[in-house]
């Protein structure tokens, strides 16, 4: 699909995933237009430009993606706050993003994450890994933003043709902090990587990619990372000696794949069935 005369739009540039993409994709030669409704703390990349926006600001997310040939979608709320703020960023302008895509043409990379899935328990020892067509489960108000994310695109491509990859980002840092990071770490290189197997596809439909390393300890089986040739090159293993006997202590932290959001005003006497619609 690349092609280099035409823009890309990166919003959440601000971020710190946007921090570490907006200068890579840049070096790799594309035209980059970047947006956050903070301002961007570094150097504006040579070929990039940055305007400051609201993603509630439908005209505006509009005009940005006027002529781009694809959105990576990085923007709204990042972390598990009340429902009244995730409300406008990462549901009302997730709308705007793919209203832009419909017009442009464009396809879409949304940052979804591992909290869409995040009461799904931890495989135990040889456990069954996590498909991608699995049932969501989200640990947070957050994690249910992304569920909606995640099933957005799956509306905008069966009634408008609109190509998505849905990025289930498991923990993107410079490198993993605890012990459930050795299962869920992705280095920004391998994110780097992945957005320009992600540009460079043919073909893409509607899809979903486990946002993760090459860890030995994942959670994460099967997904669609054929569809765009992408395979991580880094593991978490590396720092498996320093961070691997670091746990939270939580047994509700440490049961469920989303891990400390998923103990956030956690109310239950017991856990959960597995199935989602059992009874206790």
């Amino acid at each position: 699909m690349t092609d280099k005369t035409r823009p890309v739009l990166l919003t959440g540039a601000s971020g710190n995933l946007g921090r570490a993409l907006a200068p890579a994709l840049a070096k790799a030669g594309y035209m980059l237009r970047l947006t956050d409704i903070s301002p961007f703390p570094d150097t504006v990349p040579e070929g990039a430009s940055f305007t400051r926006a609201d993603l509630n600001d439908g005209v505006t997310m509009l005009r940005l993606a006027e002529g781009c040939q694809a959105i990576l979608h990085y923007g709204g709320i990042s972390t598990e706050h009340p429902f009244e703020v995730v409300l406008g960023p990462n549901l009302r302008g997730l709308y705007h993003v793919y209203e832009a895509a419909r017009r442009e043409k464009a396809r879409v990379l949304f940052a979804s994450s591992n909290h869409a899935i995040g009461f799904h328990e931890r495989p135990e020892g040889n456990g069954e890994l996590l498909d991608a067509d699995c049932a969501f489960r989200p640990d947070s108000f957050y994690g249910l933003s992304k569920a909606y994310g995640e099933l957005m695109g799956r509306l905008y491509w069966d009634k408008h043709g609109v190509e998505n990859l849905n990025l289930r980002i498991g923990s993107s840092f410079p490198e993993p902090v605890d012990r459930r990071m050795l299962s869920t770490w992705l280095s920004y290189a391998d994110l780097a990587r992945l957005m320009e197997r992600f540009l460079e596809a043919p073909r893409i439909g509607h899809a979903v990619v486990w946002g993760a390393s090459k860890n030995p300890a994942t959670y994460w089986g099967k997904d669609h990372r054929d569809r765009i040739g992408w395979e991580p090159e880094d593991t978490a293993d590396t720092f498996s000696d320093k961070v691997g006997s670091k746990v939270s202590g939580d047994p509700v932290t440490e049961r469920y794949q989303g891990g400390g959001y998923t103990a956030m005003d956690y109310t239950r006497d017991k856990p959960s069935p597995k199935d989602a619609f059992a009874l206790d």
